[in-house]
């Protein structure tokens, strides 16, 4: 009982000093069942479910928050068991899904079990004990004066605690309600169309989401050691090639995971930083960045190389195509839960959508999944002349099992770093390799990776980069105050990642588009 009232929600605040505090609740319970008769009974009863609530409620906490870098909501998280259902059946089948769950519900009963069990012998122990009731009366007199004068030892109340989950979920609710209120209400959504994106004609403009790409590559001295020095040769090498460059940062709606809030948030220009209101942002009238430009005359691509599963979603962005992984047509090897490595995706929409002759103009959202968890195998970049059927990745891979590097905070570390790394360097080749006056690259870092990777104190900052031949499109966006290159600088403007569609619709369209 003391554990779990004593169990803090954050990994990082599990020490041995957290369970030396006194909890007022402990004080009130241990009254409580010195009642004697039914009314013991059934607040003994009552109290069972309550403390057995109370630890999945912490667990949720702990498990959201090692990943996400906040606390469980449940009016924002409804989705993740689902969610979680189905990666183990596509990790483990429908069977050993099923057993995973049932194991599970055989050791909450067994939990509730064993927590009545220990209130029982308690409440035995203090019935009737007209000493004991004095006992725990004296000691909570005690817990109030060292409530005042030693904190420290006196424990939080956990009701403080479920307080604030409570306020969080009302306030989440309120959130949807205004939500919904606006989010049909978009200034562009009947913008001109021959104006429309006037000085990006003839452009094939492809936006990157680059998985995990977050600031903390260049903010934390572990990382940024290797990718800076890294980051500073490719700009040299592309600015040799005519190619220019300019970076800044984005906040992410999303921290750790939840890729399609980030994707979500740019393409519609509105902060989507819950399940709850991406499923109501893809039940609306309002115009996503893809549509509009294909309202404008540009054919709308989704490249979705981690779908493996239909996608209704997807009807409401306004795409011409959708690349998923099955028609991709990869012939190689997985790299565990990725798909396919980059360097194919993009050769192969290149080889299917950017051949030789008049066609029309692409616009192309891409999602790269190569620097998704678990970081290993990491392929090799070969060739583009050799990429072919995909086949070649099943000997171009390196590193050890997932099992061996997540034995280890450091080593997964690592392979992270190293999996950006390989991003960068394939974006960068591909640009060199077929980096024609048509093409314009938006990369965008979808999130930071999960808190553990990322350290506890990370923003949700992302990177942000404008890569074109043509120094037109920079220049379009001089007033932006982006840093040259591919570092940005330390001074470089971060906004809010739902700010960017509209200023990319007013910076590349004709005045008279508005």
């Amino acid at each position: 009982m003391l554990l779990i009232l004593l169990l803090p929600n954050r990994l990082s605040e599990i020490t041995p000093s957290a369970f030396t505090r006194l909890p007022l609740e402990a004080l009130l319970l241990g009254f409580l069942l010195t009642l004697p008769g039914i009314a013991g009974s059934a607040l003994r009863i009552l109290a069972t479910g309550l403390l057995g609530l109370g630890l999945i409620l912490k667990l949720a906490d702990l498990g959201v928050d090692q990943f996400f870098g906040r606390p469980f909501n449940p009016v924002l998280d409804g989705r993740f068991p689902r969610d979680g259902m189905q990666w183990l059946t596509g990790t483990i089948g429908q069977l050993g899904s099923y057993l995973v769950v049932a194991a599970l519900a055989l050791c909450l009963i067994g939990l509730l079990r064993l927590i009545n069990a220990a209130l029982s012998s308690l409440q035995t122990a203090l019935a009737g004990n007209r000493g004991a009731r004095v006992g725990l009366a004296a000691t909570a007199a005690v817990w109030l004066v060292l409530n005042f004068s030693v904190p420290s030892i006196a424990a939080r109340p956990s009701i403080d605690w479920l307080t604030s989950h409570w306020q969080n979920a009302r306030a989440s609710l309120a959130d949807l309600k205004q939500f919904d209120a606006g989010v049909d209400n978009d200034p562009y959504a009947n913008t001109p169309n021959p104006a429309s994106f006037q000085k990006l004609q003839g452009k094939d403009l492809m936006l990157v989401f680059v998985e995990s790409y977050g600031r903390t590559v260049f903010d934390q001295p572990d990382y940024a050691r290797y990718v800076r020095p890294r980051l500073q040769q490719y700009a040299a090498e592309l600015s040799a090639a005519g190619v220019s460059m300019r970076s800044s940062y984005l906040t992410s709606p999303t921290y750790g995971g939840i890729s399609w809030l980030a994707h979500g948030t740019l393409l519609s220009g509105l902060w989507i930083n819950s399940q709850s209101r991406y499923d109501r942002l893809v039940m609306s009238r309002r115009p996503t960045l893809n549509r509009l430009f294909q309202r404008a005359g540009w054919r709308t691509l989704a490249v979705q190389p981690a779908h493996t599963l239909p996608w209704p979603q997807g009807d409401y962005f306004g795409y011409d195509r959708i690349y998923a992984a099955q028609n991709l047509n990869y012939r190689g090897q997985p790299f565990n839960w990725i798909t396919m490595p980059d360097q194919y995706t993009l050769s192969a929409i290149q080889r299917l959508e950017r051949p030789v002759g008049p066609r029309q103009p692409l616009m192309a959202e891409m999602a790269l999944i190569s620097s998704h968890a678990p970081w290993t195998p990491l392929p090799r970049l070969v060739d583009w002349q050799d990429v072919g059927d995909g086949s070649i990745f099943n000997q171009a891979r390196e590193g050890d099992t997932p099992e061996a590097v997540w034995q280890s905070t450091e080593r997964i570390r690592g392979q992270y770093r190293k999996s950006i790394e390989y991003v960068l360097e394939t974006l960068v080749s591909f640009v060199k390799t077929y980096g024609d006056d048509k093409l314009v690259l938006l990369v965008v870092g979808d999130h930071q990776p999960a808190s553990f990777v990322s350290h506890d104190s990370a923003s949700h900052d992302v990177p942000v980069h404008l890569i074109a031949r043509d120094p037109e499109v920079i220049k379009a966006i001089d007033g932006w105050q982006w840093t040259p290159g591919l570092i940005p600088d330390a001074q470089a403007p971060v906004w809010r990642m739902d700010e960017l569609r509209d200023r990319l619709i007013r910076a590349y369209s004709a005045s008279s588009a508005f």
